[in-house]
């Protein structure tokens, strides 16, 4: 999963990236304009290290998630909008993080954390808006595409409305027939409001709240400049510190829960003495689609999974003895694959 971080310039997004990835990416203004920074963060699972005390593989391998710190080319004073380069680099990642100034500017200007993501959904809005306001008058010039025409109609009145189109309701067949879009209002949105030391355990402002509830976006709040210090803490020392601040946990372990949850995300597991490893996968997938994921061949010659409890698999302490007590299912295609699944596919070469 690839996560674009995004804000005003003074949000503190380059500082929330290092948090989150524990890199040290140069922050301040212009310090990083035209430039993605890139990290890969490991989404720590106790069921892989469950697992591996059973298995004793070679390596653990967790599900990662890619987070790119998406450069705005403006500095103060300049104009607020996206550029192109910026939307180009927005449509390229699965989900999009929001950062919400919440703490005073270096010249003393209140956090108007709400209207900063007001301003910043405008602007996705609006260049979604021209995209199909484009298509449709190409479309005055070709054959008729009526099905197409009436879709991107549908699109331009929800966005005219100020609305975004994750709250429009679409079907699997619609969904297809825009994708190559790379519609930015369609992909999940999560804010992160970035406030101050003192405000690190304080709960976001009702408004703010509201606003995500309502829109169905995810929220999470952190102390963007002393999570960046955490971050390059040992893991021993870090757990004081944070307690310090009245959290239970650092940044990270919150964002990436949230974050699953905005994208809808499960992992099913394998396991084996070469490896233990966690896959992401879409809620709701198919065991024909997760089998996918770890290789096309297996998807491609797919003949059944045999799915056990990852609960089961601890407590009984094998394969053998779940397949003896009946906790190992032989399930087919269309198996609707839940979270903490372990698999183990059976394919034709």
């Amino acid at each position: 999963m690839k996560i674009g971080l995004v804000g005003f310039p003074g949000s503190g997004k380059t500082t929330v990236f290092n948090a989150l990835t524990g890199l040290a990416a140069e922050t301040g203004y212009g310090a990083a304009r035209g430039k993605t920074n890139l990290g890969v963060v490991k989404v720590p699972d106790v069921r892989v290290d469950a697992l591996a005390k059973i298995f004793k593989p070679k390596k653990n391998v967790y599900a990662e998630i890619t987070f790119c710190d998406v450069a705005l080319a403006t500095t103060p004073g300049q104009s607020r909008g996206l550029d192109d380069q910026i939307l180009r680099a927005m449509r390229e990642v699965d989900a999009l993080c929001h950062v919400v100034r919440g703490f005073a500017s270096s010249a003393g200007e209140t956090a108007r954390p709400l209207r900063e993501a007001h301003d910043f959904e405008a602007e996705m809005n609006l260049s979604d808006l021209i995209l199909v306001e484009n298509r449709l008058e190409r479309l005055k010039k070709e054959k008729a595409k009526p099905a197409e025409k009436e879709l991107l109609g549908k699109l331009k009145a929800h966005l005219d409305a100020g609305q975004p189109l994750r709250s429009l309701d679409l079907g699997a067949t619609d969904l297809v027939a825009i994708a190559g879009y790379r519609f930015l209002t369609l992909k999940p949105l999560m804010l992160i409001l970035d406030v101050a030391e003192a405000d690190a355990a304080a709960p976001p402002p009702a408004d703010l709240a509201e606003h995500a509830r309502t829109n169905g976006l995810g929220l999470v709040v952190l102390a963007g400049a002393v999570e960046m210090d955490i971050a390059q803490m040992a893991p021993e020392d870090q757990k004081e510190f944070v307690a310090s601040l009245g959290l239970d946990e650092p940044a990270a372990g919150r964002f990436i829960r949230a974050a699953y949850a905005l994208c809808d995300l499960i992992s099913f597991l394998t396991v084996g003495e070469d490896e233990c490893r966690a896959w992401p996968l879409r809620k709701g997938s198919s065991a024909h689609k997760a089998a996918g994921k770890i290789h096309s061949d297996i998807e491609r010659g797919f003949i059944r999974a045999e799915v056990m409890r990852w609960e089961d698999l601890v407590r009984l302490g094998s394969e053998a003895k779940c397949r003896e007590a009946g906790r190992l299912r032989l399930e087919g295609k269309d198996y609707v694959v839940a979270d903490g699944d372990v698999i183990n596919f059976r394919f034709n070469v």
